[in-house]
């Protein structure tokens, strides 16, 4: 089976998704570059056409309102795209973290492309944490991510982690959603982008602190029923919505005591284990043709909407 992920590095331990290839710890920006697989450029070259019938060749055409993207490596086409996108290179995903890492303690831990080249990242440890009762430990990790196919804007997005479980999920802060997303009809800039992320203490403190109450908040089992109904209807058109009952029932075994952390105190019939048995569902569980592929649902497809989704439901018990 073909996978999504042509070429990924980490450091430290394997990642929760399992993939790639392990690199010593704070190697420089080149060296992420070569071994994540993003040394190469996206160029850009008109759309052209032929004319003529069946066995006649005609001229050769150009379409001047669109353009071609394709690697510099291989010349591999990645997609068709207006005149207006402004392309993000690969390598600038990386250099987005070049001073977090040598001047403001920030570690990259994975990076890699996906689809073919289609769509790249980066991911970084802050250096925040946060322990919840029973010594459940979160860290926090801004991820930077881009698709040239039409599907991501680039977006910087602040990211938790839980240790216990690997269990990934995208912060939600009071004054935004956590995220930045600049369209491709847009000039990326590294430093705005970084300003408006605000990348301060205080929205890792304003996430921990909904964590923690979180995990105060005891659940009865009609309320536990009721947010796993809430999450996993899909309303849709429908008035009365259609429920994933599979997903449901498997959600709820890992929040009865079945997922990682689920016991410890921070989680154990608490609003805080809700929302991990969601998100260890995700990214672990939930039906994929492959690892990778669960991958790119659970940071930028169906699955982040899942997590986004429980996410506010819990904040709303709270």
């Amino acid at each position: 089976m073909a996978h999504l992920v042509e070429t990924m590095a980490f450091v430290g331990q394997t990642p929760w998704h399992g993939l790639g290839h392990q690199l010593p710890a704070q190697q420089p920006i080149e060296v992420w570059a070569q071994q994540a697989g993003m040394d190469w450029d996206i160029r850009e070259t008109p759309v052209r056409f032929i004319t003529g019938t069946s066995g006649n060749l005609g001229a050769i055409e150009s379409f001047p309102d669109n353009k071609v993207l394709f690697r510099s490596d291989t010349n591999a086409p990645l997609s068709v795209v207006s005149q207006r996108y402004q392309v993000v290179q690969p390598r600038e995903i990386l250099e987005f973290y070049r001073d977090l890492t040598e001047i403001s303690g920030f570690e990259l831990e994975t990076a890699g492309i996906l689809k073919g080249g289609r769509k790249f990242w980066a991911l970084a440890r802050t250096g925040q944490s946060g322990t919840l009762k029973g010594k459940d430990v979160s860290r926090g990790y801004v991820l930077l991510a881009t698709a040239c196919d039409g599907t991501l804007a680039t977006t910087a997005q602040f990211t938790s982690i839980r240790v216990v479980c690997n269990n990934t999920l995208a912060i939600a802060l009071d004054r935004n959603d956590g995220a930045v997303k600049v369209p491709h009809s847009t000039r990326f800039d590294a430093e705005a982008v970084k300003k408006q992320l605000g990348l301060s203490v205080s929205g890792w403190k304003t996430f921990m602190d909904s964590m923690k109450a979180l995990s105060e908040r005891k659940m009865k089992n009609a309320e536990a029923q009721r947010f796993f109904l809430q999450v996993f209807t899909d309303t849709g058109n429908s008035r009365q919505g259609i429920t994933n009952e599979s997903a449901m029932a498997k959600a709820l075994s890992l929040y009865e005591g079945r997922g990682k952390g689920s016991t410890l105190p921070s989680a154990q019939g608490t609003a805080y284990g809700l929302l991990n048995a969601v998100t260890e569902f995700v990214d672990h569980e939930r039906r994929a043709r492959s690892t990778d592929y669960r991958l790119d649902s659970a940071w930028f497809g169906q699955g982040a909407a899942i997590k986004e989704r429980a996410l506010k439901q819990a904040l709303l018990l709270a």
